[in-house]
């Protein structure tokens, strides 16, 4: 996965999101807005909490649940949710695809563009009115296939 660094570019981003839906900038969701960016992973709400807590120590879990709902809910970060775990988060809103270890829950980006062209049957275009789609992998990662071999 590629590594991010916040940048003035991410801040200027997240400040017009948030002025084009009259919403108030506050130094606690550019510090949310920054971890997520920063992350080297997919967190949870948990995740983020237990990191933003360390500078904000009176910031309530509600807050930090509320600030991610409304970052995916204006495009700023997408929701990634497993089979039966805690919602994750992802800063890559760009087109592409997740594949998720069974065994530890790491989720790994990656690149696709026959599953982009991917054609959904005709019955779900006739039912439904589709604006994305994206495939979930699920297996067990390198690292723990590594572990496996070793017991």
């Amino acid at each position: 996965m590629k590594e991010k660094k916040f940048t003035i570019d991410l801040t200027k981003k997240l400040k017009e999101a948030f002025k084009e839906r009259n919403l108030k900038i506050t130094p606690q969701r550019i510090a949310i807005y920054e971890e997520i960016v920063n992350s080297k992973e997919h967190p949870s709400t948990v995740h983020i909490f237990e990191k933003i807590r360390r500078s904000f120590p009176n910031i309530s879990f509600d807050t930090i649940n509320r600030t991610l709902t409304t970052f995916a809910e204006i495009g700023l970060i997408k929701t990634v949710e497993g089979s039966g775990d805690s919602k994750r988060y992802d800063p890559n809103i760009e087109q592409h695809h997740h594949f998720i270890c069974v065994k530890c829950g790491r989720i790994i980006d990656f690149d696709s563009k026959e599953l982009d062209n991917l054609q959904l049957p005709t019955e779900l275009h006739n039912k439904f009115r589709i604006l994305r789609h994206k495939v979930v992998v699920e297996g067990i990662c390198d690292k723990c296939s590594k572990e496996l071999i070793k017991t």
